[in-house]
């Protein structure tokens, strides 16, 4: 561990990963983290290994965000850090006793894998995730299973309930394999709010949480069941047009930061807080890319709107790019962000590739073409050491 600080202490982890999943409570683990350095060799050899396992997950994500040498370098790193956590949860024996902190490390395991370009492999380590979660009795109400627990127990409880609820719910969406996380009484309204919801109009991680929570369980049954079944998500225009609504009104109820999409606005936002930035951009990017699905989906008694479509693609894929812009290149980095992009792109790419001749000024189908050419730039600008942007920038660039 000579190179612990490699992601910046206390961890770059916190800086990029946080905002955007935030199921750890920060105080109690730097406490855990700083009272291990204080042991003695021998003391730490004999600590639980769920915590040295979590230490080094959150090494390993961290280390996918910071610049090294060289993107070989990173890549060793990164997996020599999430290779040492899977063998200390092996110590642990985790697959024998779940536990807070192996649920969170193996959360953290999933989105590293997907990270590093092993979707099948993640999606495979995420059902045992799942199970152990379900056997944690992650997925019942605290206060009716553990009524004499701390309130912060609960809080946590519920926190790392979500993460794996959300996880599940949108590698669903990219994947269309089923939902697993389905069967659970815990209460979003009984989320506690531990910051000033003053600050930024109410957008705080207990309200991004919150609107993350509702669009998934919403998302899971709507989009991911009928997808996974290779089944029309929508029957007819009419029932289309009542689920777009229901999106509509949820997405009313996000906090107004959260919904105050513009690049001017967003880029004021980051000035503020990158934290609450980096929030709005993700759920932005879920909840466009899912009205692109349901807009998109066609069958013998509905058609695809395209308008609607397009329109949903491009506030969906602007959502990556802005993020790209902002954040130095992270969102290269997420899976599940840069893989929608590439989704929406294909999705503007056929559209546009079968436009009626006399639509080619049209500013729907002009700007589906100026946001395809950013994709492919974007994609070739990381062609050189990404094999996955190589293929995809390949794929893309026959569609000019």
């Amino acid at each position: 561990m000579s190179n612990l600080f490699k992601a910046e202490h206390p961890f770059r982890y916190f800086h990029a990963v946080d905002p955007v999943y935030p199921m750890i409570h920060r105080e109690t683990f730097e406490n855990d983290y700083n009272q291990f350095w204080v042991l003695t060799p021998i003391e730490r050899n004999a600590t639980d290994a769920s915590l040295v396992a979590l230490i080094f997950v959150m090494l390993a994500m961290g280390t996918q965000f910071v610049d090294l040498p060289s993107m070989e370098e990173k890549e060793q790193t990164a997996e020599f850090y999430v290779s040492a956590s899977h063998q200390a949860l092996r110590m642990f024996s985790y697959l024998g006793r779940p536990s807070m902190r192996s649920i969170q490390t193996m959360v953290l395991i999933t989105y590293f894998l997907m990270n590093d370009n092993h979707a099948s492999d993640a999606w495979a380590f995420a059902g045992i995730l799942q199970r152990q979660a379900y056997a944690l009795g992650l997925n019942r109400d605290p206060a009716t299973v553990k009524p004499n627990a701390h309130p912060l127990d609960m809080q946590q409880r519920r926190k790392v309930w979500q993460a794996v609820f959300i996880q599940d719910t949108f590698l669903s969406v990219i994947i269309k394999l089923p939902p697993t996380v389905t069967h659970n009484d815990v209460r979003i309204e009984d989320l506690l709010e531990t910051e000033d919801a003053s600050f930024e109009h109410g957008a705080t991680d207990t309200s991004f949480i919150r609107s993350m929570w509702t669009l998934a369980s919403i998302v899971q049954g709507t989009i991911c069941t009928p997808r996974s079944l290779d089944r029309a998500i929508c029957q007819n225009t009419s029932e289309r047009q009542g689920l777009i609504a229901h999106f509509q009104r949820l997405y009313h109820t996000f906090p107004l930061p959260f919904r105050t999409f513009s690049e001017t606005a967003i880029c004021e936002l980051a000035r503020r807080s990158r934290r609450t930035a980096r929030q709005t951009l993700f759920l932005t990017s879920n909840y466009y890319h899912c009205l692109m699905l349901i807009n998109s989906d066609q069958h013998e008694e509905m058609a695809c709107d395209i308008r609607a479509t397009m329109e949903a693609a491009h506030e969906a894929i602007a959502s990556f790019f802005l993020f790209h812009t902002i954040f130095d290149g992270e969102a290269g980095v997420w899976f599940h962000f840069q893989h929608r992009a590439f989704s929406e792109a294909l999705m503007i790419a056929e559209l546009l590739k079968s436009k009626p001749p006399e639509s080619t000024m049209d500013s729907v189908y002009v700007q589906g073409k100026t946001d395809l050419i950013k994709m492919v730039g974007m994609m070739q600008m990381n062609s050189e050491h990404d094999i996955v942007a190589r293929t995809r920038m390949g794929v893309l660039s026959s569609y000019l």
